[in-house]
Order: structure tokens, then C-alpha cells, then sequence
């Protein structure tokens, strides 16, 4: 399942010369200290993973998600954790193999083999029929939830969070790479974030090459509505359609609170 953001200057009214310049270079300060929130900003992050998680789980509790895993029948094999970490795309391998480095001999280190076969695939071989009650005794570990914080960071989280703001967009756009990059990673493939984000280029230019922000992330919105469609699995874009869309067309490219959008008929608040 972040974005980015900053805005705002405030002028002041005509005065004396010497009140000029005792209050003009606080407002200045602020604008700057606005410019740099990014989604990176703790209280960003969590707005993030709220607004993910009401997707990803239908729940804004992100934080009951540790436990998370079941097979929602998206060939990607078991979907589990804070992010969706699958069985069949590498990224659940690499967090458990990250975790037994933290913590060798924990419950889920004896499922390496299996996973490492089942990698690519939807099989659950060598997996059934424990792994999910181990992976909910294992989300109980401080360790395991500091893994998966760890690979969510690591693999989708920071590299959006860079990408988003060497493309000069806001906390917003910095969430919309976010969420494209949690469903769709960032492989070679055509439906990759990587390649939703060179198909927006080809359409607008972003902030960093002079072009407007808006008109850049509706591009990149665009784009990645038609990579959902390519998989029956993603086909329902409500999550851009009634809730990315709704905070761009408001012009929150803040993504100030409060904040009110949908997914899946589901309606959701942040205050």
C-alpha cells in the first residue's frame, strides 16, 4: 500500500519597516518547514497505512494486520501481513528470510524450502497445513511485526517515497506511487509501477520538469487504472476511483485531514 506534499505562504500587511522585519521570517519558516512533509513524516505514514489498509483489509487498523494471511484466489498464492506479502511474488520469502536472520530458530524459519519452491506460483507445497496458524503465532513476536515494518519500508515504502519526491509531487502523489507499487511491485512487467510511471510521463510532465502536479498524478492515475484492468484480480479501481481520485480533485496534495473516500462500497474517515 505513500505520497507526498507541501504548500502554503502567507504575506503580511504593510507596517512599520522594523515590524517587517521581525514577523516576516516566520511565516517564511513555516512554508519551508511545510515544503518539507513529506509522507515520510510520521503522522503522513500513518495516514498511509490507515488509507491502505482500509483496502487492502477493509479496515483501518493496520496494526491487527500482523496476523493477517488467507488466499484470496489472485494466483499470487497466500497474501498475508501489514502489506500483502504473497507467497508466490518473493517478497514473503525475503521477509521470512530476514526475520530468521533477526531471529534464527523462530516458527515460520522451518517454511524456507517450501517457500522458496512455491515462489512464482499460487502452490501451497510444503506450506499446508500449519503455515497460517504459524504465521498468526509468529505475528505475536515483536520480531516478526519489526520484519514485516522492516520489508515494507524497505521494498515499497522508501523507494516510492524517494521516486515520489525526485518527481517533485506532495505527500498525495508520494501515497498514489505507494499504493501502485504495493499491488503491483516493481518488476519489468508492463502492468510494474515502474512502467505505470514511465506510461504518466508519456502523457505529463511531473513538478521536477516543470510540468503541473495535478495534471502529472491524474496521468499517473490514469495509468494505473489500465493496469488494474489487466488483471481480473485488480479490476475494481475503487480505490483510485473513490478515494485517490476524490483527495486529488479537492486539491489535497497535502493530504491534510480530514479526510472521507471509499473503497469497495466500504466508506472510510480520517479526522
Amino acid at each position: 500500500m505513500l505520497a507526498i506534499g507541501a504548500l502554503l505562504g502567507s504575506a503580511l500587511i504593510a507596517a512599520p519597516v522594523a515590524a517587517h522585519a521581525t514577523t516576516a521570517p516566520a511565516p517564511a519558516a513555516e512554508t519551508a518547514a511545510a515544503a518539507a512533509v513529506g509522507l515520510d513524516d510520521p503522522a503522513k505514514k500513518e495516514i498511509a497505512m490507515k488509507i491502505v489498509s482500509s483496502a487492502e483489509n477493509s479496515s483501518l487498523d493496520w496494526k491487527a494486520q500482523y496476523k493477517y494471511i488467507e488466499d484470496i484466489d489472485d494466483g499470487r498464492g497466500y497474501t498475508a501481513g501489514i502489506i500483502g506479502f504473497c507467497s508466490g511474488t518473493g517478497d514473503m520469502l525475503d521477509l521470512v528470510e530476514y526475520y530468521t536472520q533477526i531471529k534464527p530458530g523462530n516458527v515460520l524459519a522451518k517454511y524456507l524450502p517450501a517457500l522458496r519452491k512455491v515462489d512464482g506460483s499460487d502452490s501451497h507445497a510444503g506450506l499446508d497445513p500449519n503455515f497460517t496458524k504459524d504465521w498468526a503465532k509468529a505475528a505475536q513476536d515483536a520480531d516478526f511485526r519489526k520484519a514485516q515494518d522492516h520489508e515494507r519500508d524497505r521494498v515499497y515504502f522508501n523507494p516510492s517515497v524517494n521516486q515520489g519526491k525526485a518527481d517533485g509531487v506532495g505527500v498525495l502523489g508520494q501515497f498514489i506511487y505507494y499504493d501502485a507499487i504495493v499491488m503491483h511491485g516493481d518488476g519489468g512487467d508492463s502492468t510494474s509501477f515502474r512502467n505505470i510511471r514511465k506510461r504518466a510521463l508519456s502523457k505529463a510532465k511531473p513538478p521536477s520538469q516543470g510540468g503541473n502536479e495535478s495534471a502529472y498524478l491524474n496521468a499517473f492515475l490514469d495509468a494505473r487504472v489500465w493496469a488494474m484492468k489487466q488483471e481480473e484480480a485488480h479490476s475494481d479501481t475503487s480505490r483510485v476511483d473513490t478515494a485517490q481520485r476524490v483527495f486529488l480533485k479537492k486539491g489535497n496534495l497535502n493530504l491534510n485531514t480530514p479526510l472521507d473516500w471509499k473503497v469497495y462500497g466500504d466508506s472510510f474517515h480520517i479526522g
